[in-house]
């Protein structure tokens, strides 16, 4: 597949061999069975990989689907506030809250506008910006409407928990606390260790539409 082809279309169950090895994209899939290819990106060390996705460059058709089974699965959590966190989660963030009936979301920023408080912001990083430190704000107008409120947190991709807990420690600086965690994509299970040990019970609370494993480099290709 051509670089600007990723993440625009949604095949039919068993498309792809999911079992590999994988060269230059990996089939992940839908709890329906269809699939989507993503790219897949060596990581530094040459030996491993993981498969990526930026849902701000989906199709629609693509983002459509992600949202609406991630939709899916926090109704059962009854959220009366998506919040989501930047710079991917809020495009995903957006059309979840849509196909739950909500008229808005709450965004988080790393942008900190002149009425932005120091005390509503932590630091943050990311695996795809590991050499940026950011701060994740809070923007005060949008604390009435999260206060009191059932509220579900969303990214697009959980991958080392290093936004999600920045996320979390944000809101709990406030006293609030998201009744589930949700995201498009679950790559690796690299982030279980950190939000456990933030709080054991956050595991039980992670929604993801899709997981992805660590690929490892072998001479055919790459290897779940």
């Amino acid at each position: 597949m051509l670089p600007h082809e990723f993440w625009q279309e949604i095949h039919a169950a068993g498309s792809f061999d999911v079992s590999g090895p994988h060269d230059g994209f990996y089939p992940a899939s839908l709890e329906d069975g269809r699939q989507i290819c993503l790219p897949i990106r060596p990581l530094a060390d040459g030996q491993h990989a993981l498969a990526s996705l930026i849902v701000n460059q989906a199709s629609f058709t693509v983002l459509d689907a992600l949202a609406e089974n991630l939709a899916a699965k926090l109704r059962a959590y009854d959220p009366d506030v998506i919040v989501g966190l930047p710079t991917l989660g809020l495009t995903l963030a957006s059309e979840v809250a849509r196909k739950l009936g909500h008229t808005r979301y709450v965004p988080l920023g790393t942008s900190r506008k002149f009425w932005y408080l120091d005390e509503l912001s932590v630091p943050l990083s990311s695996i795809t910006t590991p050499d940026q430190q950011k701060r994740l704000y809070i923007d005060p107008r949008m604390l009435p409407l999260m206060e009191g409120k059932r509220i579900a947190l969303v990214d697009d991709v959980i991958s080392s928990g290093t936004s999600i807990i920045a996320g979390l420690s944000l809101l709990a600086a406030r006293g609030l606390a998201p009744v589930v965690i949700g995201a498009a994509m679950l790559q690796s299970d690299r982030w279980r260790d950190r939000v456990s040990a933030s709080d054991p019970d956050w595991q039980a609370k992670v929604c993801g539409v899709f997981h992805t494993p660590v690929l490892g480099k072998t001479q055919d290709g790459w290897m779940a």
